[in-house]
């Protein structure tokens, strides 16, 4: 990569400047890009406007954002195919988690049935479910498996993060979605999955927690910061 050039970041979603997330998004990145002396500049495409023209954009990652449900649950899950596919650094926070599982169970595990229950909640394998408890505007501790990237990222095991969020992966398709590349990096204390990674990618991280909402008090996302070296690395 040029020294000059910025990084280029694309945002997966719906932007909404009524939601927490995006507004933290916004600050995150530069943020982020200060603290590593990089320039970084944020192109969000909405997901009923995501074609092959605008995945073939030089993306240096690209970050799936929270706000379910899309315009366009196809558009989102090619831009996350694209991503994975490419080896493009990858995160996906809140819904960007939901909609990287389901890519993943479609396009990886080849289930074509597979589905997001805020969208078919009586579909056989929604894979997606309601949580038991819901998250929203909720604080919580995990703890991250040693050697992942979210564990290199924060440099501890044991964290706290916020959420925003109704639907997480269902318990019932956890063992065989997660039993291959698709990992399990983060769990909360009842043991539910919280944040996966993919094996073989340079940088691909799904949280269902909202590591950027730390930009709102002035912090710097740690994983957005891994993020960024993986985009730097691979631009």
């Amino acid at each position: 990569m040029s020294p000059t050039r910025p990084l280029q970041i694309a945002l997966i979603g719906d932007f909404d400047a009524s939601i927490t997330a995006h507004r933290a998004i916004q600050a995150a990145l530069p943020l982020a890009g200060r603290a590593l002396g990089l320039s970084v500049e944020a192109r969000c495409l909405s997901t009923d406007h995501i074609d092959a023209a605008a995945l073939a954009q030089p993306f240096d990652a690209i970050w799936c954002m929270p706000g379910s449900p899309y315009k366009s649950l196809e558009g989102a899950l090619a831009a996350i195919r694209h991503a994975r596919e490419q080896r493009i650094p990858f995160l996906g926070t809140c819904a960007g988690f939901q909609h990287a599982l389901l890519e993943y169970a479609r396009n990886v595990l080849g289930w074509a049935d597979a589905e997001h229950g805020e969208n078919f909640p009586e579909a056989a394998r929604a894979i997606i479910s309601p949580l038991s408890c819901s998250m929203v505007e909720v604080r919580g501790g995990l703890e991250l498996v040693p050697g992942t990237l979210i564990a290199q990222a924060y440099e501890e095991l044991n964290i706290e993060e916020g959420y925003h969020c109704n639907y997480g992966l269902n318990p019932a398709f956890a063992e065989a979605l997660l039993s291959g590349p698709l990992r399990t990096c983060a769990t909360d204390a009842a043991g539910d999955v919280r944040a996966v990674q993919l094996e073989g990618h340079p940088f691909f991280v799904a949280t269902l927690f909202q590591p950027e909402r730390a930009a709102l008090e002035g912090r710097v996302p740690p994983l957005l910061i891994a993020l960024l070296h993986a985009a730097r690395r691979s631009a």
